[in-house]
């Protein structure tokens, strides 16, 4: 199964995949493109020193920088979708993995690759999902609600924000004295394994 995986920033969760790919000889899945949403992107530097194809999608590099200002939101997330859509294709990407992308996908790549695009959400959905959860927001907010638990999800990307079928999910406790700081430690090991476990299950479904 040829990957696209899409970043926004460190790249750990990318550099798990490039890891496990390379270890394992039956591999489910190749990546066949790294693409971002932002221009310095350190996944990117991970993507190249692998070898892999790079692509930046950011709203400047796909509308330019005048007409990028002039657009409403929604707009951009409509034309960045619109070029990762278009890059995965040119790649043969038969599945898209978000591992830390932070724009919300919409449009025509939600139905061409319907129950082929794979999401890492830092929280067990379908607590703490939606617009404006993501990164230390999630961990703020699981922590002022009391949680006993949380951990991380891997899921299938639908028109919705984080409403897609779980695949896989990894469970860590919270601690009285937790951080968001903390709390994020405690999972990130987890999201690496949750990661590729679940495009290991989505190579499975799509045989």
């Amino acid at each position: 199964m040829n990957i696209a995986v899409l970043v926004s920033g460190g790249g750990t969760n990318l550099q798990a995949l490039i890891d496990y790919e390379k270890a394992h000889a039956e591999c489910p899945y190749k990546i066949c493109a790294v693409i971002s949403d932002t221009k310095n992107a350190y996944a990117l530097e991970r993507a190249k020193t692998a070898g892999i194809p790079t692509e930046i999608c950011s709203p400047f590099a796909v509308l330019g920088a005048e007409r990028a200002k002039t657009l409403t939101k929604e707009e951009k997330r409509i034309a960045v979708s619109d070029a990762v859509l278009e890059k995965a294709k040119s790649y043969h990407a038969d599945a898209i993995v978000l591992a830390g992308w932070l724009t919300v996908l919409s449009g025509a790549i939600i139905t061409e690759y319907a129950n082929r695009i794979v999401n890492l959400h830092p929280a067990l959905l379908p607590k703490f999902g939606g617009v404006g959860m993501w990164g230390h927001f999630v961990h703020e907010a699981v922590i002022a609600a009391h949680e006993k638990e949380s951990g991380c999800t891997v899921h299938l990307v639908d028109s919705g924000c984080d409403t897609g079928k779980i695949l896989v999910q990894k469970k860590v406790p919270v601690l009285p004295d937790d951080t968001p700081e903390s709390l994020y430690a405690r999972i990130a090991p987890h999201e690496h394994d949750a990661l590729i476990e679940g495009v290991c299950v989505l190579a499975q479904m799509l045989k």
